[in-house]
């Protein structure tokens, strides 16, 4: 009964090198203490085999690229959130700043204010550099 599954394995990787079980090379068989150990090139995953009789059955393995794929899949939605979240913040201020902004009469009318302010403090400095005189004739002491 032992000599079957040695014979079984010369036929399962003939089965692999012709292509009855690989797809264009797309899996990789290895032998392994207790059968064989089938490895997906395209999507990665991982599957433990053992002889049946004649038959190789593989059974999924269970692995961390599930996981990982579950944690990429929840971040993706995370991030897809945020963005969301960050537009919706952005148009928001955007409109705040927009209605805080004064018009454009408004700002005219400010800055003629300015102008006016800046004007009569420009005059008053100016009188202030006038060098007063003294009822004598004599001016007025240098100011320190």
């Amino acid at each position: 009964m032992r000599l079957l599954p040695t014979i079984a394995i010369p036929f399962v990787i003939a089965l692999v090198s012709t292509g009855a079980l690989a797809d264009e090379d797309r899996y990789v068989l290895e032998k392994s203490d207790d059968g064989f150990v089938r490895m997906d090139r395209t999507t990665g995953e991982m599957s433990a085999c053992k002889l049946d009789g004649i038959a190789l059955v593989c059974k999924l393995a269970a692995d961390e690229r599930t996981a990982y794929q579950d944690e990429i899949d929840r971040l993706q939605q995370d991030l897809k959130s945020l963005d969301e979240r960050v537009a919706k913040l952005e148009n928001s201020l955007t409109s705040r700043l927009e209605s805080s902004l004064p018009s454009e009469e408004e700002f005219q009318k400010g800055l003629g204010y300015m102008e006016r302010f800046l004007r009569s403090f420009r005059d008053t400095v100016q009188d202030l550099d006038k060098e007063p005189t003294n009822q004598g004739g004599s001016t007025a002491p240098d100011k320190t």
